[in-house]
């Protein structure tokens, strides 16, 4: 079976390493190239906790390259959460794999335009680069399948109250994106929170001998889905990122919606905000002032936790 060719843009970052380590290892996925962001940490950070997670896998020789240092507009802004080096300060070994020679954006196009099917776009990261992408080489458009991005938020944030921190990150770029005319599916906070791999599985993972499924079981149980209860509950672990991915694979696991997305980039309170309509039918604001023009975004509303949690465990332990 030929895998569905992707690409995966991160900014490695404990779950983008839980999601790169399962793209690696799924028959379905033909990993293609891998492109990193500043975001969870430095750019420098993301490409070393890339090449490393590679490296732990045993997967292929897939290229890697260095992308942008900071948002389109504003300073970059780290996410305290995974670790003073982002991968959960878990003490890994450099790497001995080293990026390409090429900056993520040239990677990117090459990657799209020479691919014999139409690519799959994996964003879980800030979308910096893809937004660089898109506005430098508006024909990759032709030859992308569709962009299952981890970002955004119907109900609540996390980088501020309605933010979450990917679109926060870089809201100007994620406005790009949902411009990009090719088909679009935003897996957000909704989903992403939900899917838990249970305790009992952490700790089968991180006793494993072979170095990637053991990393899988490390990274889950620094993201502790109940902290403060039982040592059983303490060891469960977010899948994060990695639901982005397997939605790619089983997209019948996740429930979407097609509906209108915008981003605000306004200053203030609501900056990052995802602003998913809902409405079964048109308000006041548009009666008075006319329809806005807002992209349609594939949004995630429900997800099958037990079949994204079997898919992960099921992929991640095949060695």
């Amino acid at each position: 079976m030929v895998g569905i060719p992707v690409i995966i843009d991160c900014d490695t970052g404990v779950d983008d390493a839980l999601a790169l380590l399962f793209a690696v290892r799924h028959p379905g996925l033909d990993l293609r190239a891998v492109t990193c962001v500043a975001g969870n940490t430095d750019v420098d950070g993301v490409v070393r906790n890339t090449l490393t997670v590679l490296e732990q896998a045993g997967a292929p020789d897939i290229p890697v390259a260095r992308g942008a240092e900071r948002p389109l507009i504003e300073p970059a802004r780290p996410a305290p959460v995974h670790g003073v080096d982002g991968m959960g300060d878990l003490g890994l070994p450099a790497p001995r794999r080293r990026p390409v020679d090429v900056d993520a954006v040239t990677l990117l196009h090459r990657a799209i335009v020479g691919s014999p099917r139409p690519v799959t776009l994996i964003p879980t990261a800030p979308l910096t680069n893809i937004a660089l992408l898109l506005r430098t080489h508006p024909e990759v458009t032709r030859n992308i399948e569709r962009i299952v991005f981890m970002g955004g938020a119907v109900a609540t944030g996390n980088a501020t109250p309605v933010a979450e921190f990917n679109v926060w990150h870089d809201p100007e770029a994620a406005a790009v994106l949902l411009t990009a005319g090719v088909p679009i599916t935003m897996y957000g906070l909704d989903v992403f929170t939900q899917v838990v791999v249970p305790g009992a599985d952490v700790h089968r993972l991180r006793a494993s001998s072979e170095p990637g499924t053991r990393l899988a079981g490390e990274l889950l149980a620094h993201r502790p889905a109940h902290p403060g209860e039982a040592p059983e509950a303490e060891e469960a672990g977010g899948l994060g990122d990695a639901g982005a991915v397997c939605a790619v694979v089983d997209p019948a696991g996740i429930g979407t919606r097609l509906l209108p997305v915008e981003v605000s980039l306004a200053p203030g309170a609501t900056r990052g905000q995802t602003i998913v309509d809902r409405r079964p039918r048109p308000g006041e604001a548009e009666h008075h002032e006319g329809d806005r023009e807002q992209a349609l975004v594939d949004v995630a509303l429900d997800v099958d936790v037990e079949r994204f949690v079997k898919l992960y465990l099921e992929t991640v332990e095949r060695a």
